[in-house]
This record gives C-alpha cells, structure tokens and sequence, in this order.
C-alpha cells in the first residue's frame, strides 16, 4: 500500500508535466520547442554530428599529416573527417549552425542529404544556404511555422519593400519592388490572395507611394482602401481610360530625365538606361503601384467593340510592364486563373512580370502558367496546397528559386483603417486626381443618450 501511494504520489506529477508537454506541443509548438524540443535537438546533434556526417557520405579521408598523428598519440582507428562544426546558435524557432566544407564538397552535398539530417536530429526540416566559399550554413526549423504564422520582430524595411509572409524557413518573405519590380499572383476563391494583396496595401500604404488599383469585381476588393488610393477603376471602361493617363505619366517621367540628363528630345524611350532613381530627390517622381484585381476580367469580351477596347487594355499593360520600372511604375497583377487562353498578349504580359506568387489553384494549367518556367517542383508544390490552409503559397522568381510562403491573417477592417490613418500619405498627381475615389467616412460612434430622472415636484 505504501509503494502504491508513493508511485501515485510520483507517477501524478509525471503524467501533468507530460500532457502539458503534450498539449504545448500541439497548441504552442513555439513554446514546446524553447524548452523541450530545443535542449533535446541540440543534445542529438552534439552527441551524434561525426557519426550522422558520416553515414549521409559527408566526411572525407583525413589528410597524412592528421593520420600520422591519430597513429602516433592513440591507438584508435583512423576514422574520416566530417566538416568542421561552427558554433550553434538558437532561435525562436530552431537551430543555425555553419559548416566548414572539406576540400572536395560542394554545398550541393550537404543540401541533397538534409532529409536524412531533419530524421537523424529530430527536426522538422533542414534547409541548406551558402554563405561564402566553402562555407554552407545549415537551418534547422524545429517546428512547422506555417501552421500559425508570426511574423519575426524584426523584418528588413525601406522604400518600396513590404515583409507580406513568413516562408517556410522561418526568414520573411518581402516584396521589394526595387530588386522585382513586376509580379503575377495567382489563386482561387478562399486561396488567401486577398489576405496577401491586403498585407502588400497596408505594409505601401505607410510609405510615399501612389497607389493605383483596378477592380473590375465592381470595387468590392479595393473599394475599402480607398482612403490610400490615389486613383480606383471598377470595371473596364473606367480601366480603359486610367490605363493611357499611366502611360503618359510613364512618358512624362522618361522626358524628364531626358532633359536631367541633356538626352535630345527625339531618342527614343528604349536606349535610355537610367531611371528616375538617379534624379536628385527633390525632383525625383513619386513611385506609382498599380494593383490589379481580377486580371482575366481585362481580357474577356462578348462584342467587336469590346475586343478593340481589350487589344488597347493590353497594350498599355505590356507597356507600363516593359518600360515602367525605369519611370518608377510597378505592377502587382492579381487573378484566379491566367493562361494563354486569355486571348492574345496575355503570354506577352507574363513574360514581363519577373516575380510569381502562386496560391491554390483550381488546375494545373494556371500553376504551370505561373511557375512552369521556374521549376517543375515549383508546380507540383502548388498544385498540393490543400484548401484547410488558406494564404499558402508558391513564391518564386524567374531566377529559379522558389519556396513556400504564407500569410498571417489580417482583417478587413483593420487594414482598411490602416489605409484611412496614412490617407494624408497621399501624394499630390494632377493627372490622377479625376480618378482618385471617394473616400468613405469613418464611422462615428453616436454616445448614447444620458437619461435624466424626472425632477420630484409637489
């Protein structure tokens, strides 16, 4: 009976310590990897690195001079040589640690067997960079952090660049427009693409930038950002005639460094290299971002009328895509689906748009379109998105790389009040201004009537 009360008394705080480790690690993994995954992870890599590095192929024959010594002060085997093991520094949501390469390795080595490192040490995967020659960093992500995405505290910022996601190896994803001026992003009803043009609004929004949108759904998607808008068309007439003022503001910008920089009047806009980034501040042009929601509803038509006005619509979009980023214009093309099918330029406009993001798509045709001429895994990763988990993504360049990102939940309303407190951020463009929405008005509250009891009188 004794024995019994104590292995109660023992066993009770046990199984408490053990469902609370349990249940922080489904619902707060973050917590759960800072005080048990953490310590664990690194005790496994500290007691097992020689023996893991050899069994991936990632050790090399010792050099003579190391032999001869290992035979000369002990009599053990002469085992190979991993790569030397930097320090191991921790983070909120794994480990980093830097690796040396032998002569002979490439950081392809160790990238092709970080599946066999996430298994050896227990995380819950391994990414490889390159940092310098001969040196690789490895990632080590202890946890899914797209399950419920948090932004880290500190993102890089400036002009032009908004931290909109958090990619799978727990680094954000920022949108610079300086460095991919262009991009094309896709994905079905409830794929979470709205979430991310919401994030790429409010992060511009908070800077001096025009913002210009196109909504052809009748403004229902942009209509609440107004307030930040510099110019808002809600369906394709509107978006036939904001599409030329762009381009003459493109042109404008092109004749105004012609004349900074003493070019003739008459050379043509494509020998001028520059752009409006090396005027002096005070005559520099304010960037434009032209949004557009809804990109196919530009190119579908039902009469000849409708098909000349589309061919102009389209030709002012590869316009302002080709030449607008020396004018400091930037394109965000958004749509469900986009495909050859289109209609012609669409295939034209795509070559132009250097960054694609990729959200759930309803076929395969729309993800090939959007990342086919990245990598064919880009595809096959978007095509596996599942519908439970809205604002993931395929994020990639035309440079080849590519990775998973997704968005943190951000509501309408608080986006659209971000819009309205830096609605004094909008910049002063004379040629927009017909174009420029109504603002709705913020609402008030109404206090609520003071009721005063009846005075007592004789």
């Amino acid at each position: 009976m004794t024995d019994l009360t104590t292995l109660l008394e023992v066993g009770g705080p046990l199984a408490a310590l053990g469902g609370g480790a349990a249940y922080a690690r489904a619902r707060r993994p973050g917590l759960y990897w800072s005080t048990v995954g953490l310590p664990i992870s690194t005790a496994r890599l500290l007691g097992s690195y020689s023996s893991v590095m050899e069994a991936c192929g990632l050790t090399v024959a010792p050099s003579r001079l190391r032999a001869l010594a290992v035979k000369a002060t002990t009599r053990r085997e002469v085992r190979p040589v991993p790569p030397r093991r930097g320090i191991i520094r921790p983070t909120s949501t794994g480990l980093r640690i830097r690796l040396r390469l032998a002569p002979g390795q490439e950081p392809a080595d160790v990238a092709a067997s970080a599946e066999r490192l996430r298994h050896a040490w227990g995380v819950h995967a391994v990414y490889v960079t390159t940092v310098k020659p001969g040196v690789v960093e490895l990632r080590l992500v202890g946890f899914d952090v797209l399950q419920r995405v948090r932004m880290p505290r500190k993102t890089p910022g400036g002009l032009l660049k908004v931290p909109v996601a958090l990619r799978e190896d727990a680094t954000p994803f920022v949108r610079d427009y300086r460095t991919i001026p262009h991009q094309l992003t896709l994905g079905a009803t409830l794929s979470g693409k709205s979430m991310y043009l919401r994030h790429l609004i409010t992060g511009l929004a908070r800077q001096p930038v025009a913002l210009v949108g196109i909504d052809c759904k009748r403004g229902v998607e942009l209509s609440p950002f107004a307030a930040r808008l510099s110019a808002l068309a809600t369906d394709p007439e509107q978006a036939a005639e904001l599409l030329p003022v762009l381009v003459k503001e493109m042109e404008d910008r092109y004749d105004l460094i012609k004349a900074r920089q003493g070019i003739a009047h008459d050379t043509p806009d494509e020998e001028i290299t520059s752009d409006i980034w090396g005027l002096p501040e005070t005559e520099r042009p304010v960037p434009v971002v032209l949004f557009v929601d809804e990109v196919a509803e530009l190119f579908l038509v039902a009469t000849r009328k409708e098909e000349e006005r589309r061919d102009e619509m389209v030709t002012q979009l590869i316009r302002l895509a080709q030449l607008g980023r020396a004018a400091g214009i930037y394109l965000e093309v958004c749509g469900q689906r986009f495909g050859a099918e289109l209609g012609k330029g669409a295939t034209m406009l795509r070559a132009q748009l250097t960054g694609r993001v990729c959200h759930r798509v309803n076929d395969e045709a729309s993800a090939k379109m959007a990342l086919g001429d990245i990598a064919p895994e880009a595809v096959f990763a978007a095509c596996a998105i599942a519908p439970e988990r809205p604002g993931l993504a395929v994020a990639g360049d035309t440079s080849g790389g590519w990775s998973r990102i997704r968005t943190p939940y951000l509501s309408l309303g608080d986006a659209a009040e971000t819009c309205r407190e830096w609605a004094h951020l909008v910049p002063d463009l004379p040629a927009l201004k017909p174009f420029r929405p109504d603002a709705p008005a913020r609402p008030t509250e109404t206090p609520d009537p003071v009721v005063h009891p009846r005075p007592v009188t004789d």
